[in-house]
């Protein structure tokens, strides 16, 4: 039996759109009070309005989880308004195409930070809050890239396979604290990733992607992140690999 999340605080990040943005709207529809970071403040203050207009409460908290400081003040103001903070979902990311060589460094940086580092720096200032109140629930959104690389999109791959082994390492280390952490990994899904890319022809060879017929709804990967945060305590559903199901190519 699903888990009432009445009065529980969750904080998701990359709320301004996507898969983050429907977590964010799922969350407080299932009573859970919201802060919601992300890079656009004007998203982030309709979303507040479209969950408070539902009758539920939110916070905005305009920041870059690549930015250290800003990444640990979206963690410490959650806790700051509502008093705790109890589910932690790591949503922020961006994707871009290249190679060993023919993507520069500072693009590399780029993914890296935010995807890989974002999800570190707010892991580890909600971890030892939770650890004290003697539960709650990570939940870091991942990719397919994250078990399958490729050579055009080298980063973006190096990026989701550390998410994958931080998450791993901080499953193992939270469980005994009352902790849960999981990480979902969904393939093609209707999104904005697309327009993180800065080359034109692959922005929209991704578009087309995560748009074609068959392809996933952000409403599929909300769907298995309340899967998990809803499960009784007792159980931790570690890691969700989620396609679309014409998508049949075997997968590690």
């Amino acid at each position: 039996m699903a888990q009432s999340l009445t009065g529980k605080v969750a904080l998701v990040t990359g709320a301004s759109s996507g898969i983050g943005e429907g977590a964010a709207l799922a969350l407080a529809e299932a009573g859970a009070l919201v802060a919601i970071s992300g890079r656009r403040q004007d998203r982030l203050d309709s979303l507040v309005g479209r969950i408070e207009a539902a009758g539920g409460k939110a916070l905005a908290l305009p920041g870059d989880v690549s930015v250290e400081e800003q990444a640990r003040k979206s963690v410490e103001d959650t806790v700051a308004h509502f008093g705790r903070i109890d589910i932690l979902i790591n949503s922020a990311g961006v994707n871009e195409q290249g190679g060993v060589e023919s993507l520069p460094l500072e693009q590399w940086r780029r993914l890296i930070d935010i995807n890989l580092m974002g999800t570190i720096y707010t892991s580890r200032i909600a971890f030892p809050i939770m650890k004290a109140q003697g539960a709650g629930d990570i939940v870091n959104i991942s990719s397919t890239a994250g078990r399958r690389s490729g050579a055009d999109f080298a980063a973006y791959s190096t990026s989701k396979f550390g998410v994958t082994g931080f998450t791993e390492a901080m499953r193992q280390e939270g469980g005994k604290a009352g902790i849960r952490v999981s990480i979902i990994e969904p393939g093609a899904t209707a999104t904005e990733i697309a327009e993180s890319l800065t080359d034109p022809k692959w922005r929209e060879a991704i578009h087309q992607h995560t748009h074609k017929d068959g392809a996933m709804e952000v409403a599929d990967i909300v769907d298995a992140i309340m899967l998990v945060v809803q499960l009784p305590r007792r159980a931790n559903v570690t890691r969700i690999l989620i396609q679309p199901t014409i998508d049949v190519a075997p997968m590690p």
